[in-house]
């Protein structure tokens, strides 16, 4: 089994663009073009290389104090435990920054991260190396392959309308304090910045009272 997780707003409360953008006074734009990302009114990766040009000049030193600041969803660490004790594999995938998901590998206990590489010239934020675009099932096809899992084994937990292929691999999809564009296509909605509301729903779908598991 395979719980899929969007990073930014679902493992961690906030999205790391616009923290870093806050150190220049320019949060506000930053923020705009996140949103419409988001929500789909732009191309999600137009709208990452248009804030990351916004961005250019900012030292690594900020980059990496940025990282370490955030904070991670309240019930995080409880549900990754309580998801691993039911027997799953874990995954994070995120148009964010590697440091990040690497990070968060280590104090989660994450199985498998994907991310973006921020590039650094003379020290400073000059452009991104883009592994992750908005086929985010498209860049899990091979750990996929690897794993074999069939789709009634995943679970997908994201918020913006740049993780929405991610429902179309899995059995199971919860939309996580998402955008509207993404509860219209979710099997469970969850409003609530609590990670550990997603355990009952993920309990009651795989393991159901009653015996007969949807588990192939």
């Amino acid at each position: 089994m395979l719980a899929i997780f969007d990073t930014e707003g679902v493992l961690v409360d906030g999205e790391f663009l616009p923290e870093v953008a806050k150190r220049i006074g320019k949060e506000k734009e930053i923020d705009l073009l996140t949103q419409k990302g988001l929500r789909g009114e732009i191309k999600w990766e137009e709208g990452l290389k248009r804030r990351i040009e916004t961005l250019r000049g900012i030292s690594y030193d900020v980059y990496v104090e940025t990282v370490q600041k955030m904070r991670l969803m309240p019930g995080a660490i409880e549900a990754i435990q309580k998801l691993k004790a039911m027997g799953f594999k874990t995954i994070t995938i995120s148009g964010g920054p590697t440091l990040l998901v690497k990070r968060l590998k280590t104090e989660l206990g994450l199985d498998y991260t994907f991310a973006n590489d921020i590039l650094f010239t003379n020290h400073k934020i000059s452009g991104v190396n883009m592994r992750v675009n908005s086929n985010k099932a498209g860049v899990l096809r091979s750990i996929l392959d690897q794993l074999g899992e069939d789709r009634r084994t995943i679970v997908s937990i994201v918020d913006g309308a740049n993780d929405l292929t991610l429902f179309d691999i899995a059995g199971l999809s919860i939309a996580f304090n998402a955008q509207e564009i993404v509860e219209e296509r979710a099997d469970i909605i969850i409003k609530k910045k609590n990670m550990m509301e997603i355990i009952p729903v993920v309990r009651d779908h795989f393991f159901p009272k009653n015996g007969q598991s949807k588990r192939p």
